[in-house]
């Protein structure tokens, strides 16, 4: 009640099947996997350029980078 069962998954597929064939649905899924392995590349290499530094680090440059002045007495 409610759900989908094993018999409807199956007539689903067949109909799926018959209406693109399965060398459209071959390539469909060869073009699917490319795609997703493509992302999965692009995600992982990071541009050093756009790099961003972390808040710790640019603060640590700040405070590094701005002239100290000691009072002499």
């Amino acid at each position: 009640m409610g759900g989908i069962g094993i018999t409807e998954l199956l007539i689903i597929a067949a109909i799926v099947v018959l209406l693109f064939g399965t060398k459209k649905l071959r390539n469909m899924g060869s073009d699917l996997g490319s795609a997703v392995k493509g992302f999965r590349k692009a995600m992982d290499e990071e541009p050093s350029d756009t790099k961003r530094e972390k808040p710790d680090e640019v603060q640590q440059k700040s405070t590094s980078s701005a002239p100290h002045h000691q009072d002499k007495e």
